[in-house]
C-alpha cells in the first residue's frame, strides 16, 4: 500500500509540477492538470507536504485536523500567509537558488519565500502569461515599477526582467519616473509590428496619468496594484475608469500575484481574475477560517497553487474576494489589521 501511494504521489507531482512548468510542448500519454484531476493531485500533494514540511505538519496538528479524515480539498488546512514572515516554509530538503521577499512599509516585517530553482519559476510565469496573452516574443514591455526596482528580492522584478529580456529588439525596459523617456519610447514603438505592454504599479501609473493625457489605445496597460503607502487607495473601478479616460483605453488589465506564490492570475479587462489550471481559489468564511462561503459571497481568499510543491501549496491569504462562477474571482481589498503588501491592494 505504501509503495502504491508513493508511486501515485510521484506520478501526480511529476504531472503537476515538472510537466506543467516545462511548457506543454511534449506529447505525453499522461494528462495534465484539469478540473477532473485537480482535487486528486491536490490531495496527494497535501499528504506529501504534511509528511515533509515540519512547519505545515505542526500547524495542521495544532489546529486539530485529523489527516485521515481529509478527503476533499475543502478539508485541507490552509497555512496562514503570515508564517512566511516568521518561518522558513519549505517542503523537503534542498538548497535555495533564490529567495524572494515582499515589499514592506516602515516598521513592517517582510515575507520570505525560497525557491530551489529560479528557472522553474520563470518557466511557470512564462507559461501562465502566454496562456493569456500569447508569446512573450510578440511584445515590448515597458515597466513603471519604481518601488520594486529600488529594492532587492522582488519576484515581480524577476518575472519582468525575464519578460524584458525576451524582447530581442532591445526596446523594452524600465522607466522609473522618467515619463518623458517613456512617452518618447511609446511614440517610437507605435510603428513597431510588436504589441506594447505597459506594466506598472498603481501609484506610478496614477502619477503618470495625472501628468499626461495620451492615446494608448494600441497598448495593453497592466496594473499590478498597490499604492505602497505613497497614495490614498482608490476603488479599482474608479482607478481603471480614470486610466481609461486619460489613456484613451477601453480596457485596463490587472495581475494578481504575491511573493508567497509561484503562480499569478490575470484579469484581461473586467476585474475578474483567472489563474492557470494548477491554481484554484476558494473563499473562506470571515468568522470561521475552516468554513466556506457560498458562490458570490465575500470572504477571505484561500489559494491552492500546485506549483508551490517546494514550500506550501495551500495558502490562507489576507485578501478579501469572491467568486462569480465562470467569470472568475474578484479581489475586493485587504482584511483589517493586515499589512500593506503584495500586488493588488486596491479596494473594489
Amino acid at each position: 500500500m505504501a509503495n502504491q501511494f508513493l508511486i501515485r504521489l510521484i506520478f501526480y507531482l511529476w504531472i503537476s509540477v515538472t510537466c506543467l512548468l516545462e511548457s506543454f510542448s511534449y506529447n505525453p500519454p499522461l494528462t495534465p492538470v484539469n478540473e477532473g484531476n485537480f482535487d486528486d493531485i491536490a490531495l496527494s500533494l497535501f499528504q506529501y507536504q504534511y509528511k515533509n514540511n515540519h512547519l505545515y505538519q505542526t500547524y495542521v496538528k495544532e489546529v486539530g485536523k485529523d489527516v485521515s479524515k481529509i478527503k476533499t480539498v475543502r478539508d485541507i488546512p490552509f497555512l496562514p500567509i503570515r508564517f512566511f514572515k516568521t518561518h522558513r516554509v519549505v517542503t523537503g530538503e534542498w538548497h535555495p537558488e533564490v529567495t524572494f521577499t515582499s515589499s514592506a512599509t516602515t516598521g513592517s516585517t517582510v515575507s520570505s519565500h525560497s525557491l530551489p530553482s529560479l528557472a522553474s519559476y520563470l518557466k511557470n510565469t512564462t507559461h501562465i502569461f502566454e496562456s493569456f496573452y500569447g508569446r512573450l516574443t510578440d511584445y515590448h514591455f515597458l515597466a513603471l515599477l519604481p518601488s520594486y526596482v529600488e529594492r532587492k528580492g522582488s519576484s515581480l522584478i524577476a518575472m519582468i526582467d525575464h519578460f524584458i529580456h525576451s524582447d530581442q529588439s532591445g526596446e523594452s525596459g524600465y522607466f522609473l519616473t522618467n515619463y518623458e523617456a517613456l512617452i518618447s519610447q511609446l511614440t517610437k514603438l507605435s510603428k513597431s509590428k510588436k504589441k506594447t505592454m505597459i506594466w506598472g504599479v498603481s501609484f506610478a501609473l496614477l502619477d503618470f496619468a495625472e501628468k499626461f493625457e495620451l492615446d494608448l489605445s494600441e497598448c495593453i496597460i497592466m496594473e499590478t496594484g498597490g499604492m505602497k503607502g505613497r497614495r490614498k487607495e482608490w476603488i479599482r473601478k474608479e482607478l481603471h475608469d480614470f486610466f481609461g479616460k486619460r489613456f484613451n483605453s477601453s480596457q485596463i488589465h490587472s495581475e494578481y500575484g504575491m511573493t508567497e506564490l509561484m503562480s499569478q492570475g490575470y484579469s484581461p479587462a473586467n476585474g475578474y481574475y483567472h489563474g492557470p489550471k494548477w491554481m484554484k481559489i476558494l473563499i473562506r468564511d470571515m468568522n470561521d477560517p475552516f468554513g466556506w462561503e457560498r458562490q458570490g459571497a465575500t470572504g477571505g481568499i484561500n489559494v491552492i497553487d500546485l506549483a508551490n510543491a517546494h514550500s506550501c501549496a495551500f495558502i490562507e491569504t489576507e485578501d478579501l474576494g469572491r467568486i462569480n462562477g465562470n467569470l472568475g474571482f474578484e479581489v475586493l481589498g485587504r482584511m483589517d489589521n493586515s499589512d500593506l503588501r503584495g500586488c493588488n491592494l486596491l479596494l473594489n
